[in-house]
């Protein structure tokens, strides 16, 4: 009894250990990974896909995780799980905040959608579902899996990172995802500017016409036209960020 008891203690501190340690990485990936960590996703399906993940990834990295207490080596975990989804997670926001800045631009923000969890403008929904889309299409999944494999080098088993890195790398990261957004929206800001700049020049010319009337609803429906063409060249825009991003989450 005592020797079966010696057994199973190895068998736990040899390879439950691990598999739980790396979980707490991929469950926090998870949390806030496009895609699959939506919140329209059901919260079962998620835990799911987290212990597929975690069978993924738990062989291949084994060997990282060594011996001795449980707490600082599971806050490590966590921690670069969240630093990691977060990286992708902004990449997400990018595309809200894009499709936001054109749908005011353009007159379309009285329009929304709900496919999120908090109600977005059309053009913020369809960007964002579009974007989603591409990213699984192009094989998300395992890139993702190989990112988690990898992320060890980046963030090593055990070590919780400085502070002081950590914010510097946020404030990098925050502005790059501000700089993606500004350019997929710069399509749908300068023809806003440059219509707006005709009517009030027509304003001028012809003080009675009414171009409140004409203006608006030609602005919404060039809005949906210039929507419908500039969509597919932004996204590989988008997308190519994203590649970027999976090879290495703490480039500045």
């Amino acid at each position: 009894m005592m020797a079966e008891l010696a057994a199973l203690s190895g068998l736990a501190e040899g390879v439950l250990r691990p598999l739980m340690l790396t979980f707490l990485r991929v469950g926090a990936v998870m949390a806030l990974l496009p895609a699959f960590g939506e919140q329209s996703v059901p919260a079962r399906i998620r835990l799911v896909l987290a212990l597929a993940f975690t069978a993924i990834v738990g062989p291949a990295v084994m060997d990282r995780h060594g011996v001795g207490p449980m707490l600082l080596p599971a806050l490590a975990e966590v921690l670069a799980g969240l630093l990691i989804g977060l990286a992708l997670r902004l990449l997400v926001l990018a595309l809200q905040m894009a499709g936001t800045i054109a749908a005011q631009t353009a007159s379309l923000s009285q329009l929304f959608a709900s496919a999120g969890a908090e109600p977005q403008p059309v053009a913020a929904t369809l960007f964002t579902m579009a974007g989603l889309a591409l990213a699984v299409q192009a094989g998300l999944h395992v890139r993702v899996a190989e990112l988690m494999i990898l992320s060890y080098d980046l963030f090593p088993a055990g070590r919780i990172p400085l502070a002081e890195d950590v914010a510097r790398w946020g404030t990098a990261q925050g502005a790059r995802a501000l700089s993606l957004s500004l350019a997929l929206a710069a399509p749908f800001v300068i023809a806003s500017t440059l219509w707006n700049v005709a009517l009030g020049v027509l304003n001028r010319a012809m003080p009675q016409l009414m171009v409140s009337f004409i203006g608006a609803p030609a602005l919404a429906l060039g809005a949906l036209g210039l929507l419908a063409l500039a969509t597919p060249l932004l996204l590989p825009v988008w997308l190519q960020a994203l590649h970027a991003t999976l090879h290495n989450p703490v480039a500045p």
